[in-house]
């Protein structure tokens, strides 16, 4: 078998405008890859979740690839052992993959990877799946680029030569990687076929209240897209879902007067959010060192040294006395998604009412969103917790947040069932409930829910100026301003849309 073209399939699990399919395939016979990392899978931000929605999406990719003529190839190892086999028994002529702006581990993967073929003179291209820029140099053209990927035409599937005599491989449980038991019984399903159906219920449906429905848990988890995990793992690509969107509202522009009120609104909303996505990732793609620092290195040393452990697990339980805090980490929990808003919230409370220094929190909020995009979460953990040094300081008030939207306590009586009896005067607020009405509620603080682990008011008002004291000095000042010219947006958003970006669309 000679002159194959590898493709290897990382976060881009489709076959569907895929360029590194369709440019490889134009050179020759294709060998579709797979490679699943055992070391991958151990890294901290992993969890099993991630794996079965995953393999999900790799058993339809086998099926779709199967259907062009070629079944996905999977091999369990590193990816350098595993290239050298198949460089031993084929005459591999180059490899093909999109880019990937990944975790710092397959960051350095990558690098080991690329000096590894220089070694075998086997040619790798890493193509663009989004509108992210490797190797870019300032913001200043950014949105025209992402602009011009997103008019791009798509890249259809094309027909594959069999390749006799190299067996598929299984792909591997969760069991077989030995990753810890990971329940989250309402998890979406992974693959093509459900991101199809998502986005064309969510365009020809549930869209029209996407800008009303967006912030309140009570209404997110059908008025938002609920495309992010997919879009995480490619099972769909950006390219597609802008154009898809913009058809649509080219269809809507032409309905009869009326008859499309509300949609215009909405999909411009949602193609807003389409750009931020890529606009977060690009901050980690060119400086990769987010993941593990402080963006603004004058917020250094202000919370790492009182890093307090038990109030890291109160807020991972969703055990800390705040009603709404605690009902989105457990529903999270439960389905591994929450909407924009709420993230916002928990990151907040974590890092300012908590005081808790960013990277533990990052680490179990990456665990549990199934949408785990590392360019976006660590983006946007650093901004909500004010390390950016550009980024307005947002405190969410978890009272306020409560009252504001879940008023009736709908969302906190679901997920948080110890409250269940307590009247709606007091759903927000229940450590301030009177003894007899604890007793009456079968809900006593401290005994069947706990206090409010911190006075929320005096621990925002510490935190607030705190930061502001470290902004402060004429370093910090200017550090910022070389921030905002490295990272800051380029394009003008009006504010609200800044204020509540929902980049996992």
């Amino acid at each position: 078998m000679t002159d194959l073209q590898i493709v290897w399939f990382k976060r881009d699990l489709r076959v569907h405008d895929h360029a590194a399919l369709a440019a490889a395939a134009e050179r020759g016979p294709v060998l579709p890859l797979f490679i699943v990392e055992p070391e991958l899978w151990r890294q901290p931000d992993y969890a099993g979740r991630h794996w079965v929605f995953a393999a999900e999406c790799l058993a339809e990719l086998r099926e779709r690839l199967a259907a062009l003529g070629q079944p996905l190839i999977v091999r369990v190892g590193e990816a350098i052992p595993v290239l050298t086999a198949l460089l031993d028994s084929f005459s591999v002529q180059a490899l093909w993959s999109h880019e990937e702006t990944g975790n710092g581990w397959t960051f350095r993967r990558d690098r080991e990877v690329a000096a590894f073929l220089r070694s075998r003179a086997v040619p790798w291209s890493e193509l663009p799946q989004n509108g992210v820029v490797r190797r870019l140099a300032n913001r200043d053209q950014w949105s025209r680029i992402w602009e011009s990927r997103m008019r791009a035409p798509l890249t259809a599937p094309v027909p594959l030569p069999r390749l006799h005599g190299i067996a598929p491989g299984p792909i591997p449980t969760s069991a077989d990687l030995k990753l810890l038991p990971d329940p989250c019984p309402e998890r979406q399903r992974g693959g093509r076929s459900a991101a199809e159906r998502i986005l064309d219920d969510f365009l020809m449906h549930r869209g029209r209240e996407y800008r009303r429905a967006m912030s309140s848990p009570n209404t997110a988890f059908d008025g938002c897209s609920r495309l992010s995990a997919h879009l995480a793992w490619g099972s769909i690509s950006m390219r597609e879902l802008v154009q898809a969107t913009r058809l649509r509202r080219d269809q809507v522009r032409a309905l009869p007067a009326g008859a499309g009120r509300g949609w215009l609104g909405a999909l411009s909303a949602f193609e807003g959010r389409l750009h931020w996505h890529c606009h977060f990732m690009q901050k980690l793609e060119s400086e990769p060192e987010l993941e593990f620092s402080n963006l603004h290195r004058a917020c250094d040393g202000l919370r790492e040294n009182e890093f307090d452990p038990q109030r890291l697990a109160a807020w991972s339980k969703g055990e800390t006395g705040f009603p709404l805090v605690d009902a989105c980490m457990r529903a999270l929990k439960a389905g591994g998604w929450i909407n924009f808003r709420m993230r916002a919230m928990l990151v907040s409370f974590s890092s300012y009412q908590l005081w808790l220094h960013w990277r533990e929190p990052a680490l179990v909020l990456a665990r549990l969103f199934t949408d785990y995009e590392p360019g976006i979460h660590y983006s946007q953990i650093q901004m909500q917790s004010g390390t950016t040094g550009i980024n307005t300081l947002r405190i969410y008030n978890p009272v306020k947040q409560s009252e504001d939207q879940d008023p009736e306590g709908r969302f906190v009586r679901r997920w948080v069932p110890e409250l269940g009896r307590v009247p709606s005067e007091w759903i927000h607020t229940p450590w301030l409930m009177p003894a007899d009405e604890q007793r009456r509620s079968n809900c006593v603080i401290g005994g069947q829910y706990p206090a409010p682990i911190v006075d929320h008011l005096a621990a925002a008002r510490q935190a607030r100026a705190r930061l502001q004291a470290a902004r402060r000095s004429p370093e910090a000042r200017e550090e910022g301003r070389q921030i905002l010219k490295t990272h800051g947006s380029r394009r003008r958003t009006p504010r609200r849309d800044v204020q509540s970006n929902g980049v996992r669309p």
